[in-house]
């Protein structure tokens, strides 16, 4: 080969050489700019997943807010039902303290009354028997008017219907001048305390 050719040879080599670096430069080029919008993508990509996970993250919080706003809420409302129950229970303590806080006492006293009227169906003999009668008739009015100012009534259900909340049948007996279950006598007379039964009337009832 002569030194023409080897020349024209080298030539041909570097060109082909630089044809080749060209053509990779290019395919490389081409290969970053379809690599960069992908890259571009999967960025967004993965930024929208975060918001994505932000959000949801807010949106249970808030409806953990608010179901705990709803418990409290509901606890609220009870604590004040609740509250407004024992104020209520605790005035009618109040009140039924103080309207039979003499029950006791009253109801001893009825020993006291039950005396004098045995005392008074006693006939007086003379005017000396007859003096004490009215005495006694004074004090048993005056006692009876004591017990009525604090709520203490007395009950004699002669001829009335007999009542079994109010009184207490000692004996039942037939009595063709009455009608069935009328009280026809009474043994004991009955008490009430403000409408609360403290003691009922013992009563003969007629068949």
């Amino acid at each position: 080969m002569s030194e023409k050719d080897n020349k024209n040879q080298s030539v041909e080599e570097k060109i082909e050489e630089i044809k080749n670096a060209v053509e990779q430069e290019a395919t490389e080029a081409e290969q970053n700019e379809t690599e960069q919008p992908a890259a571009d993508a999967g960025q967004v990509f993965e930024d929208m997943t975060e918001e994505d996970r932000q959000l949801a993250e807010l949106e249970a919080a808030l409806e953990a807010a608010r179901q705990e706003a709803a418990d409290n809420k509901d606890l609220a409302l009870r604590t004040k039902a609740e509250a407004e129950n024992i104020r209520r229970r605790a005035e009618n303590d109040v009140v039924s303290a103080r309207k039979y806080a003499i029950e006791k006492f009253a109801a001893e006293l009825l020993a006291v009354v039950d005396s004098i009227e045995q005392g008074l169906q006693l006939k007086a003999e003379n005017e000396e028997s007859k003096a004490i009668q009215d005495g006694m008739e004074l004090t048993l009015k005056m006692m009876l008017s004591t017990l009525e100012k604090f709520g203490v009534e007395q009950l004699n259900p002669l001829e009335e219907v007999f009542d079994p909340q109010l009184h207490e049948a000692m004996t039942m007996v037939p009595s063709p001048e009455h009608e069935s279950n009328t009280v026809i006598d009474v043994f004991q007379k009955g008490y009430t305390l403000n409408g609360r039964l403290i003691r009922p009337a013992r009563v003969v009832v007629a068949q």
